[in-house]
């Protein structure tokens, strides 16, 4: 009877246990569509921002309902346009240090800012270029054109939305974009997300967020973009793979070039001989007023 006891006993515990399991994935289920919605809508914030170089000055700049943290950066030579950078998730304006030291040099002013819901700037939600597109096109109503976009990453994808519909905008380097927001957030959700939860996730975002997440896509807005694009992209990114970047050169109806970086993974293709490669793209694209009069050192 004891032996009987026991193996009941055993038995009762197991069911409690699987119950609890059981319980414990029926919640876990229902809480990840908005964990997956709060994970899109709110990146890390990158709040430590660097020193910035001796040619900026701190700057103010008004967005769609936001304020933006950025600065100035005046040329240090006869100036030929102005530079925007735009920095990618979880960033700030920090990474444009390089860009400033490079570009300032010969002859243009570089802003760059923190996107809304990154950095110092306002802005509870990112809506990767929904929203920021618009903050961009305040930016270039109070800069002096002609205007070249630099991206990288979620700033590549808003210089690409952007470009199509500013005729002040006469160039873009966009590297690691993605062609849009469904395809990519799709590709980088966790394996436990399964389809529904996906799209109950993509549902809870746009109710929080107040945009629509087809409309976020560079890829179509690709073929409005007149202007040279040079698109640049690390050949082993395995979190926005080639094939986002190969999909938006194919809708491109401008002048275009598409570099794939051997060897390079995400947020790794803006290096060594990319900045010579995207000076050449200049020289060889650009209208004739911004054009570098030398190669960099």
């Amino acid at each position: 009877m004891r032996q009987f006891a026991v193996i009941d006993t055993a038995r009762r515990a197991l069911l409690i246990v699987s119950v609890v399991v059981l319980l414990m994935i029926a919640a876990a289920r229902t809480q990840l569509p908005a964990l997956g919605a709060g994970g899109l809508l709110h990146p890390g914030r990158r709040s430590d921002v660097v020193t910035p170089p001796s040619t900026c000055a701190p700057a103010a700049f008004t967005g769609l309902g936001v304020n933006l943290a950025g600065w100035r950066c005046r040329a240090a030579t006869e100036r030929r346009g102005t530079m925007i950078y735009l920095h990618g998730i979880a960033d700030n304006r920090s990474s444009a240090v390089g860009v400033v030291d490079r570009f300032t040099r010969i002859g243009f002013d570089v802003v760059a800012y923190d996107s809304r819901a990154h950095g110092e700037s306002g802005g509870a939600a990112c809506t990767y270029g929904f929203f920021e597109k618009e903050d961009l096109q305040l930016v270039i109503d109070g800069v002096e054109g002609p205007v070249v976009l630099v991206g990288t990453s979620l700033g590549a994808a808003v210089a690409l939305q952007q470009a199509g519909r500013d005729p002040r905008v006469c160039g873009v380097v966009a590297a690691e974009s993605f062609s849009d927001l469904r395809t990519v957030a799709t590709e980088r959700a966790p394996f436990f997300f399964t389809a529904s939860a996906i799209e109950r996730a993509f549902s809870l975002a746009e109710q929080e967020g107040h945009f629509r997440i087809d409309d976020v896509s560079p890829v179509l807005a690709a073929s409005s973009i007149k202007v040279p694009v040079l698109l640049i992209h690390g050949a082993q990114d395995d979190e926005t793979p080639p094939s986002h970047a190969q999909r938006i050169f194919a809708a491109l109806a401008g002048p275009k070039k598409l570099i794939l970086v051997p060897g390079a993974g995400h947020n790794e293709s803006l290096q060594g001989d990319s900045w010579n490669e995207i000076e050449r793209w200049l020289l060889a694209a650009a209208p004739p007023q911004i054009r570098p009069a030398k190669s960099f050192p």
